[in-house]
């Protein structure tokens, strides 16, 4: 079994050693992540991330459904106890409340307006408007937030130049 994490020997951001630096910022690797949410109504989850988002569906229980989110595993699973996830809090980001905690992906220019204009197009109604944060900063991008049915906040992000995402 393990000791204690020590922190003194975790590496310093930007001080990772050459091969772990190829590792984690080689843009040709493709990594996705996972998240499981919980939803309260699972047939509900299904229209919004399967019709509304275009989202494929994957694998799935009668307690859970997995989901392609521009290649990323999105899970939604049923609370058995019906619970909604409400937003829990709202930050200042640029003038606008943003909802925290929430989860999104970052896109193409040109698929950002495709999905808000499905969105659009759906119903759906925006926490954030599709609009452009940051303008003439770094790091300038187009941000829109919506929520699932359950109540999770989605935001969704498209950088004109992948290289201002980092940006300060």
């Amino acid at each position: 079994m393990a000791g204690p994490l020590r922190v003194d020997r975790l590496p310093v951001r930007g001080h990772l050693d050459a091969h772990a630096e190829r590792r984690h910022h080689t843009p040709s690797q493709r990594f996705r992540f996972h998240l499981a949410v919980t939803v309260d109504d699972l047939a509900a989850a299904a229209e919004f991330y399967g019709l509304v988002l275009g989202c494929r569906r994957g694998r799935e229980s009668e307690h859970w459904i997995d989901w392609e989110l521009f290649g990323h595993q999105v899970v939604t699973h049923l609370d058995p106890d019906g619970g909604r996830a409400p937003v829990r809090v709202t930050s200042d980001v640029d003038g606008r409340h943003v909802p925290v905690p929430h989860f999104g992906v970052l896109l193409d220019v040109p698929t950002f307006h495709e999905l808000s204009d499905r969105l659009r197009v759906r119903g759906v109604a925006f926490v954030i408007e599709p609009s452009l944060r940051f303008e003439g900063q770094a790091g300038q991008h187009w941000t829109m937030f919506v929520l699932d049915p359950a109540g999770n906040a989605l935001e969704f992000k498209a950088f004109a130049d992948d290289g201002e995402v980092f940006a300060r």
